[in-house]
């Protein structure tokens, strides 16, 4: 089988096409640049150059794989509504593309704002509808396609770590621990983060790309929720810095941009994906990857 993967040179794409290539799949993978593509192509991929700024492209190399795994995205949080609009129309080009061919399509998606107040589910529809909402509402989208001869699963990652060249979200509070000479939490630090490893979650990506049912939304999630308070703790011990409380009406100076992802409350179950995919996380926890020093900067 051939898989079409955007995103396939970035943090969690280039994990999921080394585990698809180990196990026999053919990969087609969208580069941006001439570096992408390069190293794509020295893995054995055979690259297409392109952006998510060229649906019609991106239709193109969908129609002609056997499968597509989208997971690139613009995390342009300066533009996020923007960012938003071009994931819609990318997504909703591959999907008219494969409309009535029964071949799947796994995008990556988020569990943020399922279950306010408790922890989410795979049972639990995303509230965001439209290409002004999240993601351009995306996730609703794709799964309205397991009516129309489509095998959409949603990927809801959680955050995804790893030992080294992680560019997310811990890298950058990482950052700002050691611009602010303290590594922060906002308020109590009660709010939790879910995680996985990043093996673990291309494996999960690999199991959904074989069982997954159409409109299943996978949860790639190891740790149900970690404090945010003691990822905090954690950052300080290893960079020696002081951990301290930052006041919610502080935070977005603090921690810029990162301030409202900081201070969600984002628990999420994989208990169903577990039991569906078979699916067993076996990799180091996101304290053992901070305190190994994967996120020293």
């Amino acid at each position: 089988m051939n898989i079409f993967v955007t995103g396939a040179s970035g943090w969690i794409g280039s994990a999921v096409t080394d585990e698809l290539l180990a196990n026999d799949y053919a990969v087609t993978g969208l580069a941006r640049s001439d570096a992408s593509a390069a190293a794509l192509e020295a893995k054995g991929v055979t690259a297409q150059r392109g952006s998510l700024d060229d649906p019609a492209s991106l239709a193109a190399a969908a129609k002609g794989a056997d499968a597509v795994i989208h997971l690139a995205f613009n995390h342009d949080f300066d533009n996020y509504d923007a960012a938003g609009r071009t994931e819609r129309a990318a997504v909703s080009a591959m999907l008219e593309a494969l409309e009535g061919s029964d071949k799947a399509f796994l995008f990556a998606s988020g569990a943020a704002g399922a279950a306010p107040g408790r922890t989410a589910t795979e049972e639990d529809p995303s509230p965001f509808h439209g290409s002004d909402s999240m993601r351009g509402g995306s996730e609703n989208l794709a799964l309205s396609y397991a009516d129309k001869g489509v095998r959409p699963v949603a990927l809801r990652f959680p955050i995804v770590h790893g030992r080294a060249g992680d560019p997310g979200f811990v890298t950058y509070l990482a950052q700002v621990a050691k611009t602010r000479g303290v590594s922060g939490y906002i308020g109590d630090g009660d709010n939790r983060w879910a995680s996985v490893d990043r093996p673990d979650a291309a494996h999960l990506v690999r199991l959904a790309l074989e069982k997954a049912p159409a409109g299943f939304r996978a949860h790639p999630v190891a740790e149900e929720g970690i404090p945010t308070r003691e990822i905090a703790a954690a950052l300080g011990q290893r960079l020696d810095l002081p951990v301290r409380s930052i006041d919610p009406e502080d935070a977005p100076d603090h921690f810029g941009w990162m301030a409202m992802m900081f201070g969600l409350d984002l628990p999420t179950s994989s208990e169903i994906t577990r039991k569906t995919l078979g699916w067993d996380p076996k990799g180091p926890t996101l304290m053992d990857d901070i305190k190994s020093g994967a996120y020293d900067v």
